[in-house]
C-alpha cells in the first residue's frame, strides 16, 4: 500500500511539474494571441491585460491591407526558401551519411570527427566569407542565397548516419547477392527504411530555416525577396509603439504554417527522433 501511494505521489508530482512547465512555455504565446485582438490603446495600457475587453480584428486587417506590408508574399518566400533548402539538405546529407555509415576508407572516423567539430564554429565566423561568395556569384538578393549556403548540413549528416548504422547489414547483403552496387543498396534498401529519419530531419531543417532571420536580413534587400521573419522585423521597427496589435497579428499569422506542419507530421517527428537516438555508435 505504501509503495502504491509512493508511486501515485510520484506520478502526481511529475504531472504537476509538466503542467507548470507547459504553462510557463505557452504563456507568451497566449499573451501574443490575446493582445492581437485588442485595440492599440488597450495593448499599451498598464497594467497589461490578458483578455481583451472588446475583441477586434483591426490588427489583422491592418497587417493584411497595409501597403508597405506584404505578408502574403513574405510567407510564400519563406515557404519556398525553406522547402528548397530542406530538399537540398536531404539530397546532399543522405548520400554523405550513407558513406560514413557503410563505406570503409582510410580516415573515415577522423574525417567524421572533423565534421562534428565544425558544428561548434559560430555562424558569425563564416558570415563574411559566405557573403563575399554570394556577391561573387551574383546571388545577393536572390533565392539562391537563401537556399544553397549551408545545404551541406553537418547535423543532418550526423543524424542520418546514426540511423543508417542501425539498419541490419543482412538486408544489404541480400541486395549484394542480387547484384546491387553501393548506389543500388542506398536507393532500394536504405532510403525506403529511413522515411521516419528523413522526415524528422526535413521538418527540423524546414522549421529552422523558416524562422531564420540573421542570414536572410543580410543577403536580401528588396521587398520581393524578403522572408517572413525579415518582414516582421521591419514591421516592428517601423510601427513599434504606433500600432502594436498589427505587429502581434503578424506574429500570430507567421506561426500558423509551423503549427500545421507539426500537427501533420507530429508522429513522424517523434518516431524519427526515437529511432535515430537508439544507437549509441
Amino acid at each position: 500500500m505504501n509503495l502504491r501511494n509512493s508511486s501515485l505521489f510520484r506520478y502526481a508530482g511529475a504531472y504537476i511539474f509538466l503542467i507548470a512547465l507547459s504553462a510557463f512555455v505557452l504563456f507568451p504565446l497566449v499573451i501574443t494571441v490575446s493582445q492581437s485582438f485588442m485595440t492599440n490603446q488597450e495593448v499599451n495600457r498598464w497594467p497589461p491585460k490578458i483578455i481583451p475587453t472588446e475583441p477586434t480584428l483591426e490588427g489583422y486587417h491592418a497587417v493584411l491591407t497595409q501597403q508597405d506590408v506584404r505578408l502574403d508574399m513574405w510567407l510564400r518566400n519563406s515557404l519556398f526558401a525553406a522547402a528548397g533548402y530542406t530538399a537540398a539538405v536531404l539530397v546532399i546529407c543522405a548520400p554523405a551519411a550513407y558513406a560514413f555509415a557503410r563505406l570503409r576508407f582510410p580516415g573515415n572516423k577522423v574525417l567524421f570527427a572533423f565534421l562534428l567539430v565544425t558544428i561548434m564554429i559560430p555562424g558569425q565566423v563564416t558570415l563574411i566569407p559566405n557573403y563575399l561568395l554570394m556577391r561573387d556569384l551574383s546571388w545577393i538578393d536572390t533565392f539562391n542565397a537563401l537556399i544553397f549556403p549551408g545545404a551541406a548540413n553537418v547535423f543532418g549528416v550526423f543524424l542520418l548516419r546514426q540511423f543508417f548504422m542501425q539498419v541490419p547489414q543482412e538486408l544489404e547483403e541480400a541486395a549484394i547477392l542480387d547484384g546491387a552496387g553501393y548506389f543500388g543498396r542506398f536507393w532500394h534498401v536504405i532510403l525506403p527504411l529511413s522515411t521516419n529519419a528523413l522526415t524528422a530531419l526535413g521538418i527540423f531543417v524546414f522549421l529552422g530555416h523558416y524562422n531564420d532571420l540573421f542570414w536572410p536580413i543580410i543577403v536580401t534587400s528588396s521587398l520581393e525577396t524578403r522572408t517572413l521573419p525579415v518582414g516582421l522585423s521591419i514591421i516592428q521597427s517601423s510601427y513599434a509603439g504606433q500600432y502594436r496589435p498589427m505587429i502581434l497579428a503578424g506574429a500570430v499569422l507567421s506561426t500558423v504554417p509551423i503549427l500545421i506542419v507539426y500537427v501533420i507530421f507530429q508522429r513522424r517527428i517523434i518516431q524519427g527522433v526515437t529511432l535515430t537516438g537508439m544507437g549509441g555508435r
